[in-house]
C-alpha cells in the first residue's frame, strides 16, 4: 500500500509530493491535507476546497508499473475512484468526460493526471479533489459533496485511508484497453440521452455515444450527426 503522509496545509499536494519521490524510487507514495490553497485543476483551472470538509489528495504512481497510455490512465483512475465512492456511499458514481465524477447531478470530486521525471524515474501524478463534508455551494451551483448528495458524514482521515488503499489496491492491476473502455462507457454520465452542448459558443442539441480508445468523446448532433471531440472542445451543459 502507498505510504501516506498528513499535511496540516499546502498549496498543491500535487506539488508537495514531487519532494519525497527521489528518495522512493519506484514505490507508491501519497499525501493529503484539508486545507489546500491553490489546488490545481485540469488545464490550468484552479480547485477551490473548503477548510476541514474536503480533501486535497495526491498519489505518485511510478510509471513502470502501468501499461495505458496516459490518457487511458487517466480513465482507469476515474473508474477506480467512481467504484470506490459508490461502495462508500451505496450510490450510483457516473463519470462526466474526461474526469470529473458526478452523483445525483453534481460534480463531487475532479482528477488531475501529471507525468513527470524525478530523479531519473517517471510517475503518473493523480492529483484529487474530493468534496466530502461541505453543504455550502452558494457560487457552485454545479457543485455538491458525498454528505449533500448521499447523506453519508464521514470522517475525513479514515475516508481517506479507505481511499489510499482502494486506490494502492486497484491501480496497478492490469487491465486491457476493451476491458477499461468498456468500464468507462458504462459509466459515462448522460451517455445516450438528449442533452444540450456548448461547441463555440454554440449551443446545440446532442447525444453521447462513446469514448474511444484515443480518448475522444463521440456525440450524435442534432445538426450534424456524428462528431468526435478532445477536452476543451466541447462543454456538456447541465
Amino acid at each position: 500500500m502507498a505510504s501516506l503522509l498528513y499535511l496540516d496545509e499546502c498549496e498543491s499536494t500535487n506539488d508537495e509530493i514531487l519532494h519525497l519521490l527521489p528518495s522512493y524510487h519506484n514505490a507508491l507514495n501519497a499525501v493529503y491535507t484539508f486545507k489546500q490553497t491553490k489546488g490545481k485543476g485540469q488545464y490550468g483551472n484552479s480547485w477551490q476546497s473548503s477548510e476541514n470538509m474536503n480533501v486535497a489528495f495526491t498519489m505518485a504512481v511510478p510509471s513502470l508499473l502501468i501499461k495505458l497510455q496516459d490518457h487511458l490512465f487517466n480513465f482507469h483512475t476515474a473508474s477506480i475512484l467512481a467504484e470506490f465512492l459508490a461502495i462508500m456511499t451505496k450510490t450510483k458514481v457516473d463519470i462526466k468526460w474526461p474526469n470529473d465524477l458526478i452523483i445525483k447531478n453534481k460534480k463531487i470530486a475532479g482528477l488531475l493526471t501529471e507525468q513527470k521525471k524525478i530523479g531519473g524515474s517517471f510517475y503518473f501524478i493523480i492529483g484529487i479533489g474530493l468534496n466530502v463534508l461541505q453543504e455550502n455551494f452558494e457560487n457552485l451551483p454545479k457543485a455538491g459533496s458525498l454528505l449533500t448528495q448521499t447523506g453519508f458524514k464521514f470522517n475525513l482521515n479514515e475516508f481517506t485511508e479507505a481511499l489510499n488503499k482502494y486506490l494502492s489496491d486497484h491501480l496497478t492491476i492490469e487491465i486491457s484497453e476493451l476491458e477499461l473502455l468498456s468500464k468507462i462507457n458504462a459509466l459515462l454520465f448522460r451517455k445516450d440521452q438528449i442533452s444540450v452542448f456548448d461547441i463555440d459558443q454554440v449551443r446545440q442539441n446532442g447525444i453521447i455515444r462513446e469514448v474511444d480508445k484515443e480518448g475522444f468523446l463521440w456525440v450524435e448532433l442534432e445538426n450534424k450527426g456524428l462528431q468526435k471531440f478532445y477536452h476543451k472542445e466541447i462543454e456538456l451543459l447541465y
